[in-house]
């Protein structure tokens, strides 16, 4: 991409030492004309001996360099802005390119990788005798693995559907407690439990949202988490009340993001760092996604610092407002 950006900024400068050279010619010229008016008006002045026209022909030549000042002024701030915005619309298709580039290294290996996991398993299944505990354990990794393929296929449906606007939200009255209670213990029922999940969850707390968003949002957020938290450290779901508001917390003790970076987290496709030396799992998705239901819900999310290392991602949606019984 820097040979087609190294071309627009030399046409840049072509156009704009163009439109100097231009700027130029045209002053000269009027001056000229205005000097050969000038001439030509003594000259005709002095053969019918008459005195000279009261025309100033020093101030009309100023007129007409302001004119064509100014005029140039006004055309060169337009294509100035034009150019502008041509170069931040040419940099976001780079940047896009970029990460779709990503993307699809990205989503490649999310497959290869359980996608040979399951494949060894089943080999092993078919070539070896093995005890009954042994086969188990193989069949609950296969298992893992075709659920991590499910996720990333359904995310990556669910993405669309929500960017593109197709998908219909079905809000209705939700205990948050029971359905967040429900999806920590089959996330963690599914984990390798190469870290510790910890459950915070208040009861009785209800608001009005669409649970399949709901489900897909906390599932992210548990999987961002485990991802780029290192090995036997914590990871813990909070919900509680905070006024109004249902507050959704999940704490990590990963390596936390750069506050530069918080900004664009929740973008499409956007990740840290580099796809070809990047070693952590994901399609770039899963915070897109967090931040599409949020925004649905009418809600808030933010990136808060975990002390001492980590992050903590906060999610508020308004509590459903009780419903009054009148006696009659």
């Amino acid at each position: 991409m820097a040979r087609p950006l190294m071309i627009f900024y030399i046409l840049v400068a072509y156009i704009l030492l163009q439109f100097s050279w231009w700027a130029y010619l045209l002053i000269d010229l009027n001056q000229e004309l205005v000097e050969s008016k000038a001439g030509l008006s003594q000259l005709l002045s002095q053969n019918r001996s008459s005195s000279p026209s009261g025309i100033d022909y020093s101030s009309e030549l100023k007129k007409r360099v302001w004119m064509v000042l100014g005029e140039g002024t006004v055309f060169l701030g337009l294509l100035v802005f034009g150019i502008y915005k041509l170069r931040e619309a040419f940099k976001k298709e780079v940047a896009l390119s970029r990460q779709q580039k990503n993307f699809l290294l990205s989503i490649t290996h999310e497959f290869k990788s359980p996608l040979a996991a399951v494949k060894l398993n089943l080999q092993t299944l078919q070539r070896r005798e093995l005890e009954k505990e042994q086969q188990n354990n193989l069949l609950k990794r296969s298992l893992i693995e075709t659920e991590r393929i499910h996720l990333l296929v359904e995310n990556a449906l669910f993405a669309t559907r929500l960017e593109s606007g197709n998908f219909q939200l079905y809000f209705e009255s939700i205990d948050l407690s029971q359905l967040l209670e429900k999806l920590f213990r089959e996330y963690v029922e599914k984990q390798d439990h190469q870290h510790s999940f910890v459950s915070e969850i208040t009861p009785n707390i209800h608001i009005h949202g669409d649970q399949l968003a709901l489900s897909s949002l906390v599932y992210n957020l548990l999987e961002n988490a485990e991802k780029y938290s290192p090995e036997n450290t914590g990871i813990t779901l909070r919900l509680k009340r905070s006024g109004a508001e249902a507050l959704i917390e999940v704490q990590d003790e990963g390596p936390g993001i750069p506050e530069k970076e918080k900004s664009k987290i929740f973008e499409k496709f956007y990740r840290l760092g580099n796809e070809d030396t990047r070693r952590t799992k994901g399609t770039g998705l899963g915070l897109f996604i967090v931040q599409q239901v949020v925004a649905l819900h009418r809600g808030t999310v933010q990136v808060t610092e975990n002390r001492p290392q980590g992050s903590i991602f906060e999610i508020r949606i308004k509590l459903e407002k009780p419903t009054t019984k009148l006696n009659k």
